[in-house]
């Protein structure tokens, strides 16, 4: 199983702000964690505002929690806000269920992590997620 690396982090990052800037978004915030939700690299560009690196890092999370992206959680809370607040409870409200939370994985499926991404709408956050994870080589799920 491929581990995600600071070096493809970096990769996704740089990508994601790339996106950004081509779509003139808001600043943003993104976190990479690994398949245990550890982080590997959390960067913010200037201007992002307070608490961005926690609804970054709580978007990622999120996506782990569940086994695919945060799209998912988001649909889950309007239709069954019972679990997804019992699922943030459990996980001492570190879970964000916005769009924005994309699980990492390789071809063969296998999750490799999750990248957060927060600062402007959350559909744009979860494109700029997409399009680091792709210049990545790897795959993206958004849920």
């Amino acid at each position: 199983m491929r581990k995600l690396t600071l070096s493809t982090a970096e990769t996704i990052i740089s990508a994601a702000f790339e996106k950004a800037a081509e779509l003139n978004l808001k600043p943003l915030t993104v976190a990479v964690l690994d398949a245990g939700g550890h982080a590997i690299l959390l960067k913010r560009q200037d201007g992002s505002s307070i608490m961005r690196p926690q609804i970054a890092t709580g978007k990622a999370i999120g996506a782990l929690a569940v086994g695919t992206g945060t799209r998912w959680l988001n649909a889950n809370a309007e239709s069954r806000p019972h679990f997804v607040n019992a699922l943030n409870g459990v996980s001492g409200g570190a879970i964000v269920p916005v769009p924005g939370g994309v699980l990492v994985k390789n071809d063969e499926g296998e999750t490799l992590g999750a990248v957060g991404i927060t600062g402007d709408t959350s559909d744009n956050d979860e494109a700029c997620a997409v399009a680091g994870i792709a210049a990545a080589s790897l795959v993206a799920d958004c849920g």
